[in-house]
């Protein structure tokens, strides 16, 4: 049987209308507040109201019988909702909508309120069914989630305010830091290179000339953290470019090719310094000792990431790394082993037939650790 046909089951019982009708004692016996209206009758009004529905309302039976159920609405009354019910009404199609109504003390409650016209056999509306229940606690608590959600939505929302704010002031406050702290490196730079030409000695002269190296490639790391957005992380790509183009240019030598194969890849900030330093003494030792006496080249320069490591090389294709450099008297190459330990990182050092091949891998996460006796 379908659905549509299932009215037809009640007509087995052959029950009589009046007291005897099993239908009939249901509704009025149910604790689910139910009415029934005339449509055929004038505004639609109430002809049966049970007791439950009575109770739930405050009214008496004679307060109810012949009003349409808009008695029940007040100012609070959602018009859209009231709408939507005229609507169903008037196309005689089932509703189910929560509504908020008031009883006869005027306390309001949350009706949740099903509707369905009763049809007969030629298709003329002979009733309204209404079944009703007071939903007021789940409304409530529905209207209490909702309130708590925005609220803490709001919450959320002025604490991000804060923390964006927070993190500008960081953030200026830092570059502000790193400006300051470039300006003096540069200033100490440049008495370092007036110092410089004021020394007979050659090799003192040297040993000037790389601390100024190094004092300039601290300068560019900060330099370049002044000018990033980020302020907790170091893209050691980008700053291998500016020091090894800086490098060479600055030798004046043209006859050294510089071929750069860079991948971006960051490191905290603490990290920075010492990759600096590194990157500096193994460019700045392939520019002095690889291409001595003239000799012409190719310096290569490589930064990539490797899973969780930075792989850096650096080759040349020069005379090779003289004992003096590749000893551990080499003051240069201590201090890049030093840093090295410092980062928890692998130095290799072997011949390029011809030249020389560095090979650095530092873990990208590690931290910075103090080596110092």
């Amino acid at each position: 049987m379908e659905p549509a046909d299932a009215w037809h089951l009640t007509d087995r019982l052959h029950t009589e209308q009046g007291k005897g009708d099993p239908f009939a004692a249901a509704v009025r016996a149910t604790r689910m507040p139910m009415i029934i209206t005339n449509p055929r009758l004038p505004d639609n009004p109430i002809v049966f109201a049970n007791d439950a529905f009575l109770r739930m309302t405050g009214y008496g039976r004679d307060e109810v019988m012949g009003r349409n159920c808009r008695f029940l609405q007040d100012k609070e009354t959602d018009r859209g909702v009231i709408a939507l019910i005229r609507e169903a009404v008037q196309a005689r199609t089932d509703i189910a909508i929560d509504i908020l109504n008031y009883r006869k003390d005027g306390v309001p409650f949350w009706n949740a309120l099903y509707l369905s016209p009763v049809v007969n056999e030629t298709g003329e509306v002979l009733f309204f069914f209404a079944s009703q229940m007071d939903v007021t606690d789940r409304v409530d608590a529905h209207l209490h989630t909702t309130q708590e959600k925005e609220r803490f939505e709001r919450e959320v929302a002025s604490r991000t305010r804060d923390l964006t704010e927070a993190l500008a002031s960081k953030t200026m406050l830092v570059h502000e830091v790193d400006h300051r702290v470039k300006n003096n490196l540069q200033m100490i730079a440049a008495l370092l290179s007036m110092q410089a030409r004021t020394i007979r000695d050659p090799d003192a002269r040297a040993t000037m000339n790389s601390m100024l190296n190094r004092v300039e490639a601290l300068g560019t790391v900060h330099r370049r953290l002044y000018q990033s957005r980020d302020v907790e992380r170091f893209d050691v790509a980008a700053f291998a470019q500016d020091l090894a183009d800086d490098l060479v240019r600055g030798s004046g030598r043209t006859d050294v090719r510089l071929h750069l194969d860079l991948e971006a890849v960051e490191v905290s900030v603490e990290k920075a310094p010492p990759v600096a330093l590194m990157l500096n003494e193994l460019i700045t030792n392939a520019m002095k000792h690889a291409f001595a006496h003239d000799r012409a080249g190719r310096l290569s320069v490589s930064v990539r990431p490797d899973g969780s490591l930075i792989a850096i090389c650096v080759v040349d294709d020069g005379h090779g790394m003289p004992d003096t450099v590749a000893g551990s008297g080499s003051f240069g190459k201590r201090l890049i082993e030093s840093l090295a330990r410092q980062l928890g990182a692998t130095l290799t050092w072997r011949p390029a037939n011809p030249g020389t091949r560095v090979d650095l891998r530092l873990p990208i996460a590690a931290t910075v650790t103090d080596t110092r006796p």
